[in-house]
């Protein structure tokens, strides 16, 4: 489990295209996202750089936590 803070998602159309970066990082992740706290967890396999880099192609700066 990947739990990343986005401070610069702040809607929930933020919310879709930060969740449509990590789909298109790996299709079959896991992802669940609290736009009160700015937290993104995910459950995949995959390297968490994959997802900071997919994050920053779409605009948001994602800080990996744990």
């Amino acid at each position: 489990m990947l739990n990343f803070q986005i401070d610069d998602m702040t809607c929930s159309h933020c919310a879709g295209t930060v969740e449509k970066a990590v789909k298109g990082v790996d299709p079959g992740a896991k992802v669940s996202i609290d736009l009160v706290t700015k937290a993104v967890r995910i459950d995949s396999a995959r390297p968490a750089t994959s997802f900071v880099e997919a994050f920053e192609a779409v605009g948001y700066t994602g800080t990996l936590l744990s």
